[in-house]
């Protein structure tokens, strides 16, 4: 079964913990202008909203790359950046239409989620669920919930 991220903005806190544990677990330190994992801060709509690599099925990013450097997983369905092929020319980066892989300067590599080999830090270290793992095939069903609870809702107030 492939899982993967579900984000939930309505939810989120802007607490920075995944971002947090991103960088802790993928740089050694925590902090979050070296995570994989971002949280935009939309001030004018009152909102945080946690944005990362979607694992896209057209990876725009692997097929542009000249050197062959980002393969998929075919377990965890990422597109993981191997640090030993990358040259660093960022041509992933201009490739992706979301903006998710980024160019580190430390190491003159480039950087993108890999959901941590299945077990992705920034879900279980996000306190409200904002975050969560889940069967790819149902990345809907929370919005679908909602809907149907609407739905449900105004059939009710019509009676």
């Amino acid at each position: 079964m492939q899982k993967s991220l579900h984000i939930d903005p309505d939810k989120c806190t802007g607490c920075l913990q995944c971002e947090l544990a991103c960088s802790h677990v993928n740089e050694g330190v925590f902090n979050p202008a070296k995570s994989r994992i971002k949280v935009f801060n939309f001030h004018d709509q009152g909102r945080m909203v946690p944005y990362t690599c979607t694992q896209c099925d057209e990876a725009w990013c692997m097929q542009a790359c000249p050197v062959d450097a980002i393969t998929l997983d075919a377990e965890t369905g990422a597109k993981i950046v191997s640090d030993s092929l990358c040259v660093g020319c960022k041509v992933c980066t201009i490739a992706c239409p979301f903006g998710t892989v980024n160019y580190n300067a430390s190491t003159g590599k480039v950087i993108k989620c890999d959901l941590c080999g299945g077990d992705p830090e920034c879900a279980k270290a996000c306190p409200t669920a904002a975050i969560t793992y889940v069967d790819a095939n149902w990345t809907g069903l929370d919005r679908m919930r909602q809907w149907a609870a609407k739905t449900d809702a105004g059939a009710q107030a019509e009676a």
